[in-house]
């Protein structure tokens, strides 16, 4: 079910959380203000930066009533600050682009159109590989959601900039779940184990690489991914069976060992800084 909306109300809701990205926001904001889709919001919760960022991001919303900047009392943090950055929010759909990305001028319109031939899917997940059985856009079940990810080519791992949601469904859900680094991580599996998520291509949105991105640093929570997985795997409500679960969380586990087999000889020189044996708790039962 569509949330009803007054022809004021903006469809869609861009959210920018950002924090000392001065190099980069003006080109994240322009991007969106060059949308070929007009009906959206674009919501700007600056988390105390240090820069200049906050001073540029005002700039846009002096020209362009769309732009809604904000300043938070006190540093949140990424994922409590893309929170708060959609509790600002009024538009039916909630669409991430972070202060370093950029979506395309064809980007906010491709992902309506597709959401809106789904009425009965809460969120999408663009920037995927080719399905080699059928084209974008479709539509999985939870159950198809997780076989998906844990059978077939893979879906949780992508960022939010690959997401749009549905409001009412992020609300209902609870937002992201706080934890550093694996936030969206753990949402998709939240939101994948009552709604149905509509899958869609690339060229949708760009993700930037530079050397100030939190994500590199993604190998020191490891073992936070892996308990996301054990606990999400063994809830009562997973919409796999138990047959297969055993089966996905047998091949994680023997896949662990292999790498902690291959990485014990790097032990003494330092190289490898993965707790495994932590890692390898988590399928201890």
């Amino acid at each position: 079910m569509i949330m009803s909306f007054s022809t004021d109300q903006p469809l869609v809701s861009v959210l920018i959380a950002t924090y000392n990205r001065e190099k980069y926001i003006a080109q994240s904001i322009e991007s969106v203000l060059a949308s070929t889709y007009r009906n959206f919001e674009l919501i700007i919760v600056d988390d105390c930066s240090k820069d200049k960022t906050l001073e540029i991001a005002r700039r846009y919303a002096e020209t362009d009533a769309r732009v809604k900047v904000y300043l938070n009392e006190k540093n949140l943090g990424d994922y409590p600050n893309r929170n708060k950055t959609a509790s600002y929010a009024s538009g039916v759909y909630l669409k991430y682009v972070d202060d370093d990305d950029y979506i395309y001028p064809w980007g906010l319109e491709l992902l309506v159109r597709m959401m809106e031939q789904f009425p009965d899917c809460g969120w999408g997940l663009c920037s995927l590989e080719q399905y080699v059985k059928k084209p974008f856009p479709f539509s999985l079940s939870p159950r198809e959601a997780y076989e998906y990810q844990y059978e077939g080519p893979g879906l949780f791992h992508k960022a939010p900039l690959s997401a749009i949601i549905r409001r009412d469904v992020f609300l209902e859900s609870g937002g992201f779940v706080e934890k550093r680094m694996v936030g969206d991580f753990e949402m998709w599996h939240k939101l994948a184990l009552k709604y149905k998520v509509v899958l869609m291509p690339h060229g949708i949105v760009w993700s930037r690489e530079h050397p100030e991105q939190e994500g590199k640093g993604v190998n020191r929570f490891m073992h936070v991914y892996e308990q996301i997985i054990v606990d999400y795997l063994t809830r009562p409500d997973c919409p796999l069976d138990k047959k297969t679960v055993a089966r996905v969380l047998g091949r994680r586990k023997a896949g662990l060992t292999r790498l902690l087999v291959r990485d014990v000889i790097k032990l003494s020189s330092g190289q490898v800084k993965t707790d495994w044996k932590s890692l390898l708790t988590h399928y201890a039962k």
